[in-house]
């Protein structure tokens, strides 16, 4: 059974994948703050901007799942912390202890100014709707130098939005169900097909503006679709601001800070994006 470790697994897309992964690898869990755990779960308190703490929780396992990070818009120092920091941290830290393969929760804010009628691939020149999505382009950039320069395995998973149910429109385009995002973090963990990989972490929406025929080249089969959802997600569905309605980004195109799910000293990875 390989070991995998999970950094921001309290946050709510840690925890959705701590229960779809339970039983099937060995799993060190880690946050900032203490997390309660699951059976067959270890726990390791860590600071992603630590070097120290970074190298201490990466020794011995077989893959990386960084999930930790500011997960919404905010100030720059914040974001440059946890996100820029603590993102170059995680993927040293994995290479000085050998950690062959690395998945990184990247997000659909690195190409949020990509228009809402447009379909993108995996190819695509980055286009980012926020500081925090920039800091997700970064990751990105880093797991493309650390596979071309170091032989690391690394699967960028740009992640639309994680929950049991698309809460409105834009989400119906984006939304992955807890059990897709484990199938294709499995797929990320176990490939033997991943060298450097960007996909998109989304359902078999039938609105989704994503082409993630890399997803599907590597063995991606999303069970989910948004669209069972979408007559009551569209009834109570209100106007929203139309340049924000014009990207695919949201509110992310001209917010300055969202509010964010937990303190600045939890940096998890939330399912609110």
């Amino acid at each position: 059974m390989k070991k995998i470790l999970i950094t921001g697994a309290g946050g709510g897309v840690g925890q959705h994948l701590r229960r779809e992964l339970a039983g099937k690898y060995d799993i060190r869990i880690s946050d900032i703050a203490p997390v309660r755990k699951n059976p067959g779960e270890s726990f390791m308190k860590a600071d992603v901007a630590s070097m120290k703490d970074m190298l201490r929780i990466t020794k011995g396992v077989d893959a990386f799942v960084h999930l930790g990070g500011y997960s919404v818009e905010g100030p720059w120092e914040d974001i440059l912390d946890a996100n820029i920091v603590g993102c170059y941290n995680a993927y040293e830290a994995a290479r000085r202890n050998g950690v062959k393969r690395f998945l990184f929760a990247t997000s659909n804010h690195a190409v949020g100014f990509y228009r809402r009628d447009e379909v993108i691939d995996h190819k695509v020149y980055i286009k980012p709707d926020s500081r925090y999505g920039v800091s997700k382009v970064f990751g990105e950039a880093m797991g493309s130098l650390y596979s071309d320069k170091y032989g690391m395995e690394v699967f960028c998973m740009r992640i639309g939005n994680v929950g049991t149910e698309p809460i409105d429109k834009r989400r119906l385009a984006i939304w992955i169900s807890p059990r897709d995002l484990a199938q294709l973090v499995s797929i990320g963990i176990d490939s033997p097909k991943v060298r450097f990989e960007i996909v998109y972490g989304v359902s078999n929406n039938k609105r989704s503006w994503y082409d993630n025929r890399n997803a599907k080249r590597l063995g991606y089969k999303p069970q989910d679709n948004s669209e069972r959802f979408a007559k009551a997600v569209l009834a109570r569905e209100q106007a929203g601001d139309p340049r924000a309605e014009q990207f695919q980004g949201g509110a992310f195109v001209k917010a300055e800070q969202i509010e964010n799910p937990t303190p600045v000293v939890q940096r998890h990875a939330r399912s609110s994006k």
